[in-house]
């Protein structure tokens, strides 16, 4: 998986608004084994990737803003729901002209992006008769009346379509990895149909040893408990089990010290947990799984931890969960292979699905099919019409011959040129022997008969 860096400190409430889901993303890197490659000041950070179709352009926009000082200003005093409310955008007037030609620039290039993207989709369906206006309406994220200068109205827009679209960033993913195990079971005993009998039985049997297998694991602590976190405090950060000091902890783990321990450096927090279950060497052990698990772990801290609700959790929220009677006594954790992820009538529908795109790919073939036989049937007619004129055309040129006129040309010109007649710059060649014209004053004696006889 992509791993992923922090987010730049002088910007954590707007992206926290803006890309806070993203850091949902599931990483492969424990960040508290390297906490002591501390970041170079002035030191380019890239902020992971959001999923979302104008990503590169919100990315853009935020730092743009960024160089501006009186918003950059107004970022760091400014709290989520005055960002979220749309008050932080009227401060867009505010900013240096330079930053706005800037922002206009941005905008006009997305509207063409966009109006580029709609163009070959409707392209691809043979439409000709395209609305871009109309289609850059279904776009929320940019106001489309106005294509040209980036306004407040177009921040505010930005904000409240990317926080809507990452909101549901965590739905849409738990949704895909449940297509993704039903997939996994419908190939799974599609496969089962074309075994006979006995191969079917050994491939079941080893089914279910492997499951055997990857449940056969150790205990998996409760994700924010107590256990949990001295595990990490005692096997990542190296220090004694008995010292642990939730605030100590926070602080070691607040990688890039900025006050919250985002979703980023909480998942962070369950590779130990993780690491007892799967493995990517074994062969039963599936890595997407793993990320679902990831996802389902910080998902649950920051709903028993995070109180007001900013997908971050300060130290303040953090040492009052800590005083929980579930963070001493939790409840245990049940891990995926522990759980049913689906039923069989889910399993049924999804199938029927399938079956419904498959027999829909399957009439597009054949349609495809017989426009290929039909393109074939009409190339080798032409084939065949013009062997024939070709025919004709030989059979005309014979008959020329024989009827002593010369076969016309691929242009219609004349191969051969009557007796006498030479075309315009052709010298007359004559053999030797043949009459030759005179000289004025000269008279040709006449040639010798071979007729008469000499004595």
């Amino acid at each position: 998986m992509k791993k992923l860096s922090l987010l730049p400190q002088q910007c954590i409430l707007l992206i926290s608004c803006l890309l806070v889901a993203l850091e949902a993303v599931p990483i492969d890197i424990d960040k508290t084994k390297v906490k002591g490659e501390g970041h170079v000041e002035g030191e380019k950070i890239e902020n992971p990737d959001t999923g979302l179709y104008y990503d590169e352009y919100l990315r853009q926009v935020i730092d743009v803003l960024e160089t501006d000082k009186h918003f950059r200003e107004k970022l760091q005093t400014a709290d989520i729901e005055e960002i979220k409310s749309g008050k932080l955008s009227r401060e867009l007037d505010l900013v240096s002209h330079h930053v706005r030609t800037r922002l206009d620039e941005l905008k006009r290039q997305e509207v063409a992006r966009l109006r580029m993207l709609i163009k070959a989709k409707m392209d691809s369906v043979q439409d000709t008769g395209i609305d871009h206006q109309a289609l850059l309406k279904q776009f929320e994220h940019l106001n489309h009346q106005n294509p040209d200068t980036f306004e407040p109205k177009d921040l505010d827009m930005l904000i409240k379509a990317a926080t809507s679209d990452l909101e549901n960033y965590d739905k849409t993913r738990h949704e895909e990895f449940k297509k993704y195990e039903m997939m996994k079971e419908h190939e799974r005993r599609e496969y089962l149909k074309t075994l006979d009998e006995e191969k079917r039985q050994r491939e079941e049997s080893k089914f279910e040893e492997m499951k055997k297998k990857h449940g056969d694991h150790p205990k998996v602590h409760h994700p924010g408990s107590k256990d949990q976190l001295k595990e990490v405090w005692e096997e990542a950060d190296g220090l004694d089990p008995n010292e642990f000091d939730p605030k100590t902890f926070f602080k070691l783990h607040d990688v890039n010290n900025d006050g919250f321990l985002d979703e980023q450096e909480l998942e962070a927090l369950f590779t130990k947990e993780l690491e007892k279950v799967y493995d990517p060497k074994n062969e039963e052990d599936d890595m997407v799984e793993m990320e679902e698990e990831r996802l389902r772990m910080r998902e649950h801290v920051m709903n028993e931890v995070d109180i007001n609700k900013d997908r971050l959790v300060t130290l303040e929220e953090f040492l009052r969960a800590t005083e929980k009677k579930e963070f001493l006594e939790p409840d245990s954790w049940e891990t995926l292979d522990q759980q049913q992820l689906f039923t069989e009538d889910e399993l049924k529908e999804f199938e029927s699905h399938i079956s419904q795109q498959e027999d829909e790919l399957r009439k597009k073939a054949e349609d495809l099919q017989k426009q290929k036989e039909e393109l074939q049937r009409q190339h080798d007619q032409l084939q065949a019409q013009k062997q024939e004129l070709q025919q004709v055309v030989k059979q005309m040129e014979q008959k020329k011959l024989q009827q002593g006129n010369p076969p016309a040309g691929p242009a219609g010109e004349l191969k051969f040129q009557p007796p006498g007649e030479h075309k315009v710059g052709d010298a007359p060649k004559h053999p030797a022997g043949d009459d030759q014209p005179l000289p004025p004053g000269h008279v040709q004696e006449p040639a010798a008969r071979t007729d008469q006889v000499h004595p």
